[in-house]
């Protein structure tokens, strides 16, 4: 799939990663952005096509015909929002295996942490972001 957009796979089932996807949407001035979950046939095939796997606790970023995890992934998005958003790229210096396991904490805790957040209902407009 050739797109310039940058394609965030996340898990669709969790009100955690349906919270910063519903931000990072918030946030894209630039239109940057395209959206599938980790469970959709898009998803699997994206996950195949960079050899990675399906771990929903993980999210993933596709930019450039190259994918980015966890940590990464989360950076690389806070970066290509632009802004003050951007600065948080600096925490790119901290070494990947440290980075990752903050993550994995989080990711581990992810559904206590939103429980009661609501699914996306996306208007007309949100709805072109998804594939």
């Amino acid at each position: 799939m050739q797109t310039d957009k940058h394609i965030i796979l996340f898990d669709g089932e969790c009100n955690f990663c349906s919270f910063w996807v519903k931000y990072v949407i918030k946030r894209d001035k630039k239109d940057a952005f395209r959206f599938t979950s980790l469970q959709s046939e898009k998803g699997k095939e994206l996950l195949q096509q960079y050899n990675l796997q399906a771990d929903l606790s993980t999210v993933v970023l596709i930019k450039n015909q190259t994918a980015k995890t966890k940590s990464s992934a989360a950076l690389h998005i806070l970066k290509d929002l632009g802004g003050f958003y951007s600065l948080g790229i600096v925490l790119i210096v901290i070494p990947k295996f440290i980075r990752d396991w903050v993550y994995d904490v989080i990711a581990k805790n992810r559904k206590k942490l939103l429980k009661n957040e609501s699914c996306i209902f996306p208007s007309d407009q949100i709805k072109k972001k998804f594939i």
